[in-house]
Order: structure tokens, then sequence, then C-alpha cells
């Protein structure tokens, strides 16, 4: 993907999002190594919960994350003026 170091952070700030909203619901190995670290870093939890033989997994935003949702948001609300 071209671009990827830059837009890396716009797809965590997506994951925070949805996670403030309702939770992020995934399968095994879809974008796992970057929900690792942002539960390792502090803005996601994680839960499993086991369905017969699969164990899904369950992220929830935290405080952390809510406050890194809020910088994030409101330097991007800079930008997008500043780019106006």
């Amino acid at each position: 993907m071209d671009h990827h170091d830059l837009l890396s952070g716009l797809v965590r700030l997506h994951v925070l999002h949805h996670a403030a909203q309702h939770g992020y619901r995934l399968s095994a190995g879809t974008l796992y190594p970057m929900l690792a670290k942002m539960t390792r870093d502090g803005y996601l939890t994680c839960s499993e919960e086991r369905e017969g033989r699969t164990l899904r997994k369950y992220y929830t935003i935290t405080d952390r994350g809510r406050e890194g949702l809020a910088l994030a948001r409101r330097q991007l609300h800079e930008l997008k003026d500043e780019a106006g």
C-alpha cells in the first residue's frame, strides 16, 4: 500500500472510534498485531469468550484510548481547517 506509514495511524484512530461506539469484534488474524499493540499500550482492553470451539476476542476502548482519540480528533480538525 502506498503511504502505509502515514495511513497506519489513521487505521488505529478508526479502530478507536469504533471501539468507543460499540466495541470491536474480529476473528483471529484480522488486524491482530495492531490490536495487540494498542492493548499493550493501554488504548484498548481485550476480553475473550468461547463460542463452541471458537475463541472470540472483543476489544473496548479505555480512558487512555478516549483521551488519545479526542486529541487526534482535535488535531485532524485543525489539519482540515489548515488544508481547507
